[in-house]
C-alpha cells in the first residue's frame, strides 16, 4: 500500500493520543476515516479538528464501547453504510486503557475491564472487519500492542492485565502472518509496541473505569507509591490526589515521542509492509535488552541497568 488517498480506515480509539493523530494524518493524506471512541467529547473534538483541516474527506464518528461486541457489530453497520462501502482497506486496533495492575491484590472487576478492552477489543473489531478487509483489493490490520507485550513490568511495578492483553495482541498478529499468506495474501498485519507515548490513556482510562474512588482507594495508592521507594510517607489523600494527576500530566506532556511522531511512524511501516513496529527509542533499547538476555529481563529497569534488588 504505497499510499492511502481514496482509501477507507477504520480507526478505534480516535478520541485522543496516536488515535486522533492516526485519523488526522491519514485524512491528510486522502483517506477517508471512520472512526470510534467510548468518550464522546474526545471523539467530537477530534472530529472538529479533522473536518477544518481536511474538508473535503469523508469522516464518520461512532461511539463504540469495542469490549462489547454488539457495540462493535453495530459500529460496523454503521461505518459500511455511512461510507456506502462493501470494502475496508485499513483496521487500526488502536483503543486501549490501563488499570488491572495487580493480580493479587487489584480488583477484579478492574483488570477484567482492562483485558477486556485492550484484548477482546482487538479481537471483536479484527471479526467484525475480516470479509471487508479481504474484499478489499489492498487491505492491511494494524493491531497496537505495546513494550508490554514483550515486557510484562513498569520498571518493577505490578502491570497483569495490561501485558496480559498486549502479549496477546502480540501474538495474534503474528499468528495472522501466516493465515494471511495462505488464506488472503493481499493482506498484510503490523504489530506496532510503541514505548513511552504522550497520550491521555492515564486520564482517559479513569473516565473509562468510572466511580468515585474512596479515601480507602487512595491509601491503598498511597501504600503501592511507597513500595515503589517513593516518598510520599508524609502525604495527606489530597496530595495523593494531587501527585495522581500530576503523574498523568507529565506522563503525556513529558513523552519522548508524542502522538503526532508515533502516528508518522506506524504510518511509515504500513506503507513499507513491515508487520514489526517499535515506536520509540525508549522500545527500541528495551526491546535489545529483553532479547539480549531474557533470563535477566525483570532484573533491569527503563535505563538497561540492574535493578538494586
Amino acid at each position: 500500500m504505497e499510499n492511502f488517498k481514496n482509501k477507507i480506515a477504520v480507526v478505534t480509539g480516535g478520541g485522543t493520543g496516536m488515535g486522533r493523530e492516526l485519523v488526522r494524518q491519514l485524512a491528510a493524506e486522502g483517506c477517508h476515516v471512520a472512526m470510534c471512541d467510548v468518550i464522546q467529547e474526545n471523539m467530537d473534538e477530534t472530529f472538529e479538528i479533522v473536518s477544518k483541516e481536511c474538508p473535503n474527506i469523508k469522516v464518520t464518528k461512532h461511539i463504540c464501547d469495542v469490549s462489547d461486541e454488539e457495540q462493535v457489530l453495530k459500529f460496523r453497520d454503521e461505518v459500511i453504510d455511512q461510507h456506502e462501502t462493501s470494502v475496508i482497506n485499513l483496521l487500526f486496533n488502536n483503543a486501549g486503557i490501563g488499570g488491572g495492575g495487580s493480580f493479587v491484590e487489584g480488583s477484579r472487576e478492574e483488570w477484567e475491564r482492562c483485558f477486556a478492552v485492550c484484548w477482546y477489543g482487538v479481537y471483536y473489531c479484527s471479526r467484525a472487519f475480516m470479509d471487508y478487509i479481504v474484499a478489499s483489493d489492498e487491505g492491511h490490520i494494524i493491531n497496537t500492542s505495546s513494550v508490554n507485550g514483550f515486557w510484562a513490568t513498569l520498571n518493577g511495578v505490578p502491570h497483569t492485565s495490561y501485558s496480559a492483553a498486549k502479549f496477546a495482541v502480540k501474538g495474534f498478529s503474528e499468528a495472522l502472518i501466516d493465515d494471511f499468506k495462505v488464506n488472503a495474501p493481499h493482506v498484510g498485519v503490523s504489530v506496532v509496541m510503541p514505548g513511552h507515548i504522550g497520550t491521555s490513556i492515564a486520564e482517559n482510562t479513569g473516565k473509562i473505569l468510572g466511580g468515585e474512588r474512596s479515601d480507602e482507594d487512595y491509601e491503598k495508592t498511597k501504600q503501592d507509591m511507597i513500595k515503589m521507594g517513593l516518598p510520599v510517607h508524609n502525604f495527606s489523600i489530597e496530595q495523593i490526589k494531587d501527585q495522581i494527576r500530576e503523574n498523568a500530566e507529565s506522563f503525556k506532556n513529558n513523552a519522548p515521542t508524542s502522538s503526532a511522531e508515533a502516528a508518522e511512524i506506524i504510518l511509515s511501516a504500513v506503507k513499507r509492509k513491515e508487520w514489526r513496529v517499535l515506536v520509540g527509542e525508549d522500545a527500541k533499547a528495551i526491546d535489545g535488552w529483553v532479547r539480549k538476555s531474557p533470563e535477566d529481563a525483570y532484573n533491569i529497569n527503563f535505563n538497561g541497568e540492574r535493578r538494586g534488588e
